[in-house]
């Protein structure tokens, strides 16, 4: 591990962050596995704790805030109990929910995992029942939304999508932001849309996102190398395109005809992989504001989500683990 990657972390701090996206409620439901139901195949639950996390577009934002800078929220919630609980954890950790619009005519996203307890380090999910709404949203609200983000552009230094396909981040709302920046770093988190983020700053996606959309199998290094470089070319970025690989790490390409491999470190204790994503293109627009080169960026970003699939449900590691860890590695 290069040794100037421990002195980049402070400069992670202090810097203004637009996070537009699909935000989710997480809730987690936990109680002990205490025998198996009579009237199905099930275990029955003996209820013990609940605990609420934001999640989706909402956890990129938690990770700019843990690194010491400020994350301005973008996101669409329903006027139920949820959106309500969603805005209370949110500014428990200091996100700026200002941008979070209401619409009575949608629920808040809520994932609600039921965790059983049962004599294990971490709890075991049992089920999971999602509420959401698959309805595209509504015109007026786009435009109040595209609005918000627009008239604050000037005043931060990055806007970093978030996309996980909750309706929210529309073609129109990109093509906005991408009219009025002027020269304000945009950073994508696609998770397949990637021809909306084209002209980006840095676009990141999963393996199986870049399999899908390429349409053919990507299996060696050499494979997600041609990938990455048809990406970037592709979306015509002007910084970089990421394709994350799980354990393997991550491929980047900042040109049509060059990429390189970026490890991932090694991890013998992975417990969940959720939320590492969302940590990845929170540390790289971070890094990316504060110069860093963008092999440092995903370098960074690959030891933050090291961190992140150690611990159960999505995890916020702080500036100090993350030097920790990198100091660790040298």
């Amino acid at each position: 591990m290069p040794h100037n990657l421990s002195s980049l972390v402070p400069q992670l701090a202090n810097h203004r962050i637009i996070v537009v996206g699909d935000v989710i409620l997480d809730e987690y439901l936990y109680g002990n596995a205490t025998r198996m139901s009579r009237e199905a195949p099930i275990p029955v639950l003996e209820f013990e704790s609940r605990r609420l996390i934001p999640g989706g577009a909402a956890n990129p934002s938690t990770n700019i805030v843990a690194l010491g800078s400020q994350a301005l929220q973008v996101g669409l919630i329903g006027d139920d109990d949820a959106g309500k609980n969603l805005r209370e954890v949110l500014t428990a950790r200091d996100v700026d929910i200002e941008g979070l619009f209401s619409d009575p005519t949608r629920p808040t996203t809520l994932k609600t995992r039921l965790m059983a307890q049962m004599g294990l380090r971490f709890p075991q999910q049992v089920a999971r029942m999602d509420t959401l709404s698959r309805q595209p949203i509504n015109t007026e609200t786009a435009q109040r939304i595209q609005h918000w983000i627009t008239q604050r552009l000037d005043s931060v230094d990055a806007v970093l999508f978030s996309d996980y396909h909750g309706g929210i981040i529309t073609s129109d709302m990109v093509d906005s932001v991408r009219q009025y920046t002027n020269g304000t770093i945009l950073t994508a988190d696609a998770q397949g849309s990637l021809e909306k983020y084209t002209g980006f700053t840095l676009v990141k996606c999963n393996a199986d996102d870049a399999k899908t959309y390429l349409g053919r199998d990507l299996v060696t290094d050499d494979d997600f190398a041609r990938a990455a470089c048809d990406l970037f070319a592709q979306l015509s970025l002007n910084g970089g395109m990421v394709i994350t690989r799980g354990s393997n790490g991550a491929t980047l390409s900042q040109s049509t005809n060059d990429a390189i491999h970026c490890p991932a470190p090694k991890v013998s204790d992975v417990y969940d992989t959720v939320g590492a994503g969302d940590t990845a293109i929170a540390v790289m627009t971070l890094a990316l504001v504060a110069d860093a080169t963008y092999h440092d960026a995903v370098m960074l970003a690959n030891t933050a989500s090291g961190l992140v699939v150690r611990r159960f449900g999505n995890y916020t590691p702080t500036a100090t683990e993350l030097s920790r860890a990198l100091d660790t590695a040298n």
